[in-house]
C-alpha cells in the first residue's frame, strides 16, 4: 500500500514516484513509454501560485519527480497546463483527463499524437496519481 499525501506537497510528489515505481499494473502499460512531463497548475480563486510539476517517465518507471523551478530551462517531451480548478477535476476525478484534454480544459504542448498512441498509459498514470492524493490545499 502506498502512501497518501496532500496536493501540493512535496511528500505527495514522493508518494507518486514510489506509486508509479511500485504499480504493477502501471508498469505493464507503461512499458514502452519514454517520456518526460511537466505539469503548469496556473494561479485562479482557489489556489494563489503557480506550481510546475516535473516527472521523469521512462518504461513503466519514475525515474524522478519534483516541484520543478519555474526558471527552469529543462525542455519536457510533454507541457500540460491548466487551472488549479480544472487541475482538480482531473485528480479528484470529476472530468477524465482525456476529456479536459479534448475540451481544452487542460492545454498540452508537445505530441498529441505521443498522448493519443498512449491513452492507457495517460489514463493509468492519472490513476496513480488520483490513488495517492488524500486531499487538496
Amino acid at each position: 500500500m502506498n502512501a497518501k499525501a496532500i496536493f501540493p506537497t512535496a511528500e505527495w510528489m514522493q508518494a507518486t514516484v514510489e506509486k508509479f515505481n511500485t504499480d504493477e499494473q502501471y508498469a505493464r502499460i507503461a512499458k514502452n513509454w519514454e517520456a518526460d512531463l511537466r505539469v503548469v497548475v496556473e494561479p485562479d480563486d482557489q489556489y494563489p501560485e503557480t506550481l510546475w510539476l516535473y516527472w521523469d517517465l521512462w518504461h513503466g518507471k519514475c525515474r524522478e519527480a519534483y516541484f520543478e523551478d519555474q526558471s527552469s530551462t529543462k525542455q519536457p517531451a510533454l507541457i500540460v497546463q491548466s487551472s488549479y480548478s480544472n487541475f482538480i477535476k482531473v485528480l479528484s476525478g470529476e472530468v477524465g483527463v482525456i476529456h479536459a484534454l479534448m475540451t481544452r480544459m487542460v492545454a498540452l504542448r508537445g505530441s498529441m499524437a505521443l498522448v493519443m498512441r498512449n491513452v492507457p498509459t495517460v489514463i493509468d498514470f492519472v490513476r496513480c496519481v488520483q490513488e495517492v492524493t488524500e486531499g487538496w490545499k
